[in-house]
């Protein structure tokens, strides 16, 4: 019976102090954010080769002007189109074909903003991608088969510094955000990324 006694206490005293601690946190800052883009990412092994995909990300906020966000990403396959001199044409020749290359990648990092209904921030975040080769059409089952056969030997360290700009009306965002998503196999590989979409914040 004392413990139950200590245990109420307890109860009580979390029911009398988290109201004021909460309401004193939210008039600095909100609490989550989710957010979905469009992305582009241009790819530093072939200059002729830039992905565009689609990804979410969800961030929450440890103090009004830091956050930790969560984000993945998939490029779907792109149009490779190359050019050659054909001996006895006069001229190049454009010849068109499907990568049947798509990029899956995840972020997760800190993220530093101002505050205020239009807000700068930079981020550097680190995580993993994978290269992958199908011929499958782009849908909801073929991400998560994707997720689900992924194993440690096919995905690559990632490391992206960035920065951009989002503004609110109420809880309602617009963000955009450009950096440099290096990955590292046989060296550094630099690759620019850019995102735009729409974000909540409660």
């Amino acid at each position: 019976m004392k413990r139950f006694g200590t245990i109420l206490c307890l109860i009580v005293a979390g029911l009398l102090f988290t109201p004021a601690a909460f309401a004193q946190y939210h008039d600095s800052g909100d609490h989550v954010e989710f957010g979905i883009y469009g992305e582009y990412f241009r790819w530093a092994a072939n200059n002729n080769l830039g992905f565009t995909g689609v990804g979410g990300r969800f961030a929450i906020n440890v103090t009004p002007h830091l956050q930790l966000e969560a984000e993945t990403g998939y490029d779907f396959s792109q149009v490779f189109i190359e050019g050659f001199s054909a001996p006895g044409s006069g001229g190049t020749v454009a010849l068109t074909s499907r990568t049947h290359l798509r990029i899956l990648s995840g972020l997760f990092g800190p993220k530093l903003e101002t505050t205020g209904p239009v807000r700068l921030f930079v981020t550097a975040k680190g995580g993993a991608m994978s290269f992958l080769f199908s011929n499958r059409p782009a849908t909801v089952g073929t991400y998560t088969s994707t997720v689900s056969d992924l194993r440690a030997d096919n995905l690559i360290a990632t490391f992206y510094p960035g920065g951009g700009i989002e503004a609110f009306i109420g809880p309602i965002g617009l963000r955009v955000d450009a950096g440099d998503e290096m990955y590292f196999s046989n060296g550094v590989h630099q690759n620019l990324r850019i995102t735009f979409g729409p974000s909540i914040r409660f």
